[in-house]
């Protein structure tokens, strides 16, 4: 190679390398692009048939007129989303008490669950919106009833999702602990319930989307704040963009507390979801 041809390819400028997404990143944009491509077609032939057919504003909104409101109203959007936020993550968290203490005690003492089982499993027939009235009438228009019909909705796919959990345990190892004179307590610690915690974290999905169901039912029933209060108030007055704004407002609530759950689940049960 000549001294000239050691210049030019000295002389050529570097194109720098352009950075790649990583993959966890591109492979979620990929999964996700035929939704928002399946959303966008919607919408965009939900604002083709308002438009055209001209159809009144208080019998179904454009989604363009839907977006306007939520981006004028948000503050007030805001406010009533932590409110019914709050009712979800506080009727949530005493669900899974609730339901871990039972699916406990169920698998521990055979006695208990026996006595209690059916009646759980009968309880769950009665329909719950039926109960909302009562709740309201024992413990008044606050936080209370909200949390207590979340809970009474919520508990039984977590009780049930652990308790399948608990039984499916690998029954070699139990038999195992116990030749060496492990108590029933020990087994439960160490083997019955890390091998529940997969099924548990399936209950705790399903229940994290009735507890938003439970509180938006609790603020029908009786409130003065919230997204389903405000659902409610702005049915009355026909403003029903701000209807659809505030049910857009709690569908990314669940959204956002579904995933809360799916990444602890990913975070701390890595081992159980591959």
């Amino acid at each position: 190679m000549t001294a000239g041809t050691t210049m030019k390819a000295k002389a050529q400028p570097q194109v720098p390398a352009v950075p790649r997404m990583p993959g966890k990143i591109r492979h979620a944009l990929g999964s996700a692009t035929p939704s928002i491509v399946l959303v966008l077609i919607i919408l965009a032939g939900w604002e083709a048939c308002v438009r055209i057919l001209q159809v009144p504003a208080f019998v179904v909104p454009a989604p363009a007129d839907i977006a306007a409101v939520l981006v004028e109203r948000q503050a007030e959007l805001f406010q009533a989303s932590l409110v019914t936020g709050a009712e979800i993550l506080y009727g949530f968290l005493y669900s899974c008490v609730v339901g871990i203490a039972i699916a406990l005690l169920v698998d521990r003492y055979a006695w208990f669950g026996r006595a209690s089982y059916p009646l759980i499993v009968l309880f769950q027939n009665v329909p719950k919106i039926a109960l909302a009235p009562l709740l309201i009438l024992w413990f008044g228009y606050d936080l209370l009833p909200k949390i207590a019909l979340i809970v009474i909705m919520a508990f039984f796919p977590v009780t049930l999702n652990m308790l399948v959990g608990l039984r499916s345990a690998d029954a070699n190892l139990v038999a195992l602990l116990r030749s060496i004179g492990a108590t029933p307590n020990q087994i439960l610690r160490q083997v019955k319930i890390p091998a529940s915690l997969p099924a548990l974290m399936a209950g705790m999905k399903v229940a994290i989307t009735l507890s938003v169901i439970g509180a938006i039912v609790g603020e029908f029933v009786g409130a003065s704040a919230g997204l389903g209060y405000m659902i409610q108030f702005a049915s009355s007055q026909m403003e029903t963009a701000l209807v659809f704004a505030a049910l857009v407002q709690i569908s990314v609530l669940g959204v956002f507390f579904y995933y809360v759950i799916e990444f602890i689940e990913h975070r701390f049960l890595g081992w159980a979801t591959h």
